[in-house]
């Protein structure tokens, strides 16, 4: 208890707060700066491939307030999963689970373009995930907690119902989390997480960026993207509850509809929740804090050497010539 609360106090001391993060990929790390997007991945034979691009900048539209979450959320889940099919095409892992190609995919290689191919398997992929969010975190709660409101005489009442659904969402997140974190690939892919979040540290502590100096560094990051999926849930508890409830809403179909129109307002208020309290550092948002902190017991772990080598890489693509440009 004692280390973990040293901890927590090192994550939220630093001198210097980056806008600079990324994502853990196959065996290599996206990482993304004020200026430029960079993917660094280890190859089988030892070697790094280095992917460096400009960030392209956006429309004055998408820097207002709330909308900006909206935007950033979309834009990360798409440049995300296209870095990570990237990854496991560098890293070697397609061609590990490589098979005979079905009737299907011989007729796309012959009538489609390798650019178009991957567009289109970058759209599925996509749509997959987030249709599998959707099912985890949406319409399995919901169900659920419809259910138990027909099983119970005279009902659960619409308060209770917003907050079943809520710990429900927790639940699942948290047990997803946690069986994902035993998965080998998985694992991996969690301590390149930890390697992230290392040499961003190191960095915003002013120290020369070295495999030694990264080591010593926390693995657990008070701006990661874990702790905004926290918040995304606990802000729909809220939300349930005191919308729902009011508009006695209790048909499970209708919950569902909404819960899929609140999601830009989720989104909009976390990010700028997660602004705010990235930015300080007082007690109150600490406590804040403190939730998605212990979430990362389950996303990041301990990296290798080779897997900080990859992090001090993809940060030092993106950082910014002028000094103070990444600042949060």
């Amino acid at each position: 208890m004692a280390e973990e609360k040293q901890t927590a106090a090192r994550c939220c001391q630093t001198p210097y707060k980056t806008t600079c993060g990324g994502q853990a990929l196959i065996e290599g790390i996206l990482m993304q700066g004020p200026e430029k997007r960079a993917i660094v991945v280890r190859k089988p034979d030892g070697t790094m491939e280095i992917k460096t691009e400009e960030v392209p900048p956006r429309a004055a539209f998408w820097k207002i307030p709330f909308l900006r979450g909206v935007y950033t959320f979309v834009m990360s889940l798409f440049n995300g999963m296209k870095a990570l099919m990237y990854s496991a095409e560098v890293s070697g892992m397609e061609e590990e689970e490589e098979s005979e190609p079905g009737r299907f995919e011989l007729w796309l290689s012959r009538h489609v373009s390798s650019e178009k191919l991957m567009t289109i398997m970058l759209s599925i992929s996509v749509l997959m995930g987030i249709g599998l969010s959707l099912l985890l975190f949406i319409f399995l709660p919901s169900f659920l907690v419809g259910a138990v409101d027909r099983i119970v005489p005279g009902g659960i009442g619409l308060w209770a119902m917003g907050v079943l659904e809520g710990v429900l969402k927790g639940a699942i997140f948290v047990l997803y989390l946690f069986l994902c974190s035993r998965m080998k690939d998985i694992h991996r892919v969690f301590c390149y997480h930890g390697a992230e979040h290392k040499t961003i540290f190191c960095y915003e502590n002013r120290l020369e960026l070295t495999v030694e100096n990264v080591r010593k560094q926390p693995r657990h990051h008070p701006r990661c993207g874990t702790s905004f999926l926290f918040v995304v849930i606990l802000l729909s508890i809220v939300l349930s509850v005191a919308i729902f409830t009011p508009l006695e809403i209790s048909n499970v179909w209708l919950r569902m509809l909404l819960h899929l129109l609140l999601l830009p307002v989720i989104m909009g208020v976390t990010y700028e929740f997660n602004r705010y309290v990235g930015a300080h550092d007082g007690l109150f948002c600490r406590i804040l804090r403190a939730p998605g902190l212990w979430m990362q017991n389950f996303t990041t772990f301990e990296p290798d050497d080779a897997m900080i080598e990859v992090g001090i890489t993809a940060l030092r693509e993106v950082l910014p010539e002028q000094q103070g440009a990444d600042r949060w």
